[in-house]
């Protein structure tokens, strides 16, 4: 049976966790967003180890630890990933085993809908597995971060055409229960300063509130102009967290 996640809302001021049985308290969705997609909207691409999860290598490279990983939990990763491999975390907090070489490490935010002002885009449009070899090229000249063969599995992708090229795209990625990731949101570079990113992410954010869930998202701690634009858009932080990456010990 998938692990429960109770969500307690989200309104610009709760520190990420509610009340829950007999005077306990229940983690909020978002504070172990991996793992709550795959044991939630995402359990059927999840790939279980033991009490760790996975999306498959070609949708998401990240994994999701519990919140208290022990050393059963590293030999499954071990298992897993196999001698050498380097494996992904995301918002990992606790330390590494002795003999893990952590691999890169960068200081992340996430940021949660605060009032965004949601709207369609009469330009977007939705893209599809047909789209995905330009998707890929447009994230290999652009960066956005991990976008794979088969992310767009993860959730809508919308996508802004000039002449028949794709020039901006945005999508979703994580899916905790009522929230939703913005991610991959990148434009081509003859074409920034339009403000075609901002309007991707706020068409994006529309289909997610269509479904009657919230929007959030994901930024490096030091890319201040995206926060900025993000805090703008009517996202507010919500709580630091980390992206990095340990190789498995060879032996």
């Amino acid at each position: 049976m998938p692990e429960a996640y109770v969500s307690t809302r989200y309104d610009g001021r709760e520190a990420g966790a509610g009340p829950g049985p007999a005077g306990t308290t229940v983690p909020h969705p978002l504070d172990n967003a991996a793992r709550a997609s795959l044991t939630g909207p995402h359990a059927h691409l999840a790939e279980r180890y033991g009490r760790v999860l996975r999306y498959p290598v070609e949708v998401s490279p990240w994994l999701a630890l519990p919140d208290d990983p022990g050393a059963a939990d590293w030999a499954d990763i071990a298992a897993m990933a196999g001698p050498g491999a380097e494996v992904p975390l995301l918002g990992h907090r606790g330390r590494v085993p002795e003999g893990w070489e952590i691999t890169f490490d960068v200081a992340g935010v996430q940021l949660a809908d605060d009032g965004v002002t949601a709207a369609p885009d009469p330009e977007a449009v939705p893209l599809g597995p047909a789209d995905v070899p330009e998707m890929l090229d447009l994230v290999e000249r652009t960066r956005p971060g991990p976008f794979m063969p088969r992310t767009i599995e993860m959730g809508t992708y919308l996508g802004i055409r000039r002449d028949g090229a794709l020039i901006a795209m945005a999508g979703e990625r994580l899916h905790p229960p009522g929230w939703t990731e913005i991610s991959a949101v990148c434009t081509d570079p003859a074409f920034r300063g339009e403000g075609l990113a901002t309007r991707l992410i706020l068409a994006v954010a529309h289909g997610i509130r269509e479904r009657g869930e919230r929007p959030f998202l994901h930024t490096g701690a030091g890319n201040t102009g995206a926060i900025r634009l993000y805090e703008s858009l009517g996202f507010r932080h919500r709580l630091d967290t980390r992206f990095f990456g340990v190789r498995v010990p060879h032996a």
